[in-house]
Parts: C-alpha cells; structure tokens; sequence
C-alpha cells in the first residue's frame, strides 16, 4: 500500500482529506510569513486561518502546533507551494547566522522567527509594490483585490473539488492577478474602477515595458540584484524602495534591502548614517524583513 507520509530533507508532509500537512519544518509561521510586509492577498480568518492567491491558484495555510495544512494535492504542492514558501532552505540556520552579527539583530531574528521569503510572481511583485507607494497595507490589499477582480479570471481554488467558500466565512470568489500584457493593453483612465490614484500612470506603463520584454524580469532575476535594481529604476514611478521590494520579493535576489520608514528608523537608532547592509550579507533581504517586522510591531525595541 502506498504511504501517504514522505519525509524530505528538510521537512515532512503528509496527505490529509483536503490537503497535506507539513511538519519537521524549522521556522514556518504563517501569520510571520503573511503579515510582514512582503504579499498582499492572503487574508486570515476568525480562527487564524489564512486564505489567498499564489501563481493562479487560491488555497488555504493554517498552523496547528508544530505542522502547516495547506489545501491542495501532492502535486499541487510539489509544483507550487514548496518552492512558493521556499520550504527547501533552512532558516533556522540564516537566522541563527544573522543572530551573531549584533544584538539588536539577535531580538529582530527571535522576534522574526517564521519568516520566509515568498517565492512570487515576478510581475505580481513589481505591481504590487508600484501600487504600496505612499499607501498603507488595508488601502494597498483594496487595490490589489480590486485590480485582480476588475482584470484578473476566477482562480481555481487548491484541491480541485473544494471550494474557497467551504473554508471561508464569507462566499467570495478569488481572482487571479491580471497578466501585464492585460494591463499593458488598458490606458490609465481604466483604472479608475480600483482607486489607484496617481499610480494608475505607473502601473500601465510598467504593465507595457513588461509586456514588451524591456524589461526583461526573468532574466533579470537570473542576474545581480544591483543590475536589476538599476533597470527597474528606468520604469516610471519605481524608485529605489520598489526597486529593491521587486528584487527581494519577485526576482528572488535575496541580497536586496528594502528600506521603509520602519526599517529607516530602526536603522538611525541602531546603526548610524554609515550603515552597510553588506554585514548580513548574503541574507540581507532576510534580515530586513525581520528588522521590519521588529521595528513595525516593538517600535521602542
């Protein structure tokens, strides 16, 4: 008979009805994960439970002691969510690593602790951060679901047969985030439905350069994070924080170091004017999510 249990490197998973559960896994905390600044579709419900959409798929992630359930099939699983929250790499070991640079990074790692870059759409990454510019997190997630229900299609939801409204309290469809050759083929004006302001400009002409292969994100990621972050400067309305969100959160270089108001103040604090991300090298993308969420939710830590 066949197991429904396998047991990988780094972490076990097991089929459950509607879903597998993975255990053995070191720092894996979704609330961390989704909650830290780096998504913005998944959204917990009244028992914890966080309900999103990741490459086309909508699907379910909650944590009950030392395991995460996700909805979903093996399959789906080995195809998106394992690379998706990057269950292959260990960091319980990055983080130990980075405790030993100083102590205020030593609290921000602890109180990280569950932190896992998520492996994101590239284009998804670039919009979305294009959008979070002066915006708060409740405004940029309403204008991110409005942009994926006026422009996206109806996601399939993880598992096939179940449904987004068995999981949730409330019977919603989910949608899929627009392409940007979709976008590219709007003018700003069409974006008036979504309330995006200022950005409507932003978001359709980096939708066109995308869809024109200029620039080319897969091969940017493929490459340095300084050489990316200097070529989606080029765009209109990306600047070097959205250029670096890009970078860590879509292209995957996760030497990139956002810097926010959050993370710049824990800075001043901390470190100085002559601060180097460079001394959390090659994680320093780890480290600023950490220091982000530190300094966003221990303000005087």
């Amino acid at each position: 008979m066949k197991s429904n249990k396998y047991r990988h490197k780094g972490f076990d998973i097991e089929r459950m009805e509607g879903g597998i559960a993975v255990s053995r896994v070191e720092d894996f905390c979704p609330k961390h994960v989704f909650e830290c600044g780096q998504c913005f579709r998944w959204e917990a419900d009244e028992n914890g439970a966080y309900t999103g959409v990741a490459h086309g798929i909508a699907a379910r992630a909650r944590r009950e002691g030392d395991s995460v359930f996700l909805s979903g099939s093996m399959e789906e699983f080995e195809a998106v969510w394992r690379g998706y929250f990057d269950l292959d790499r260990d960091y319980g070991a990055i983080l130990r690593d980075l405790s030993l640079v100083d102590d205020f990074m030593q609290k921000a790692a602890i109180y990280g602790a569950g932190i896992r870059i998520l492996r994101q759409d590239p284009w998804e990454a670039l919009c979305s951060f294009i959008i979070s510019q002066r915006n708060n997190i409740p405004r940029i997630k309403g204008i991110i679901a409005k942009l994926c229900r006026e422009f996206g299609e109806e996601a399939a939801f993880s598992g096939g047969t179940m449904r987004a409204s068995s999981l949730t309290s409330a019977d919603v469809p989910y949608y899929t985030f627009p392409s940007a050759e979709k976008l590219a083929a709007l003018d700003p004006g069409d974006l008036a439905p979504i309330r995006s302001g200022y950005r409507a400009g932003y978001v359709i002409g980096a939708a066109r350069a995308v869809a024109s292969g200029a620039p080319d994100l897969e091969s940017l990621a493929r490459g340095s994070s300084d050489s990316a972050r200097e070529a989606l400067k080029k765009l209109r309305g990306v600047g070097d924080k959205v250029a670096d969100c890009a970078a860590l959160f879509g292209l995957r270089q996760l030497d990139a170091f956002p810097r926010d108001v959050w993370v710049n103040r824990a800075i001043a604090r901390h470190y100085g004017p002559e601060f180097d991300p460079a001394i959390f090298s090659p994680y320093a993308g780890i480290a600023q999510q950490c220091i982000f969420h530190y300094a966003r939710n221990c303000p005087l830590g």
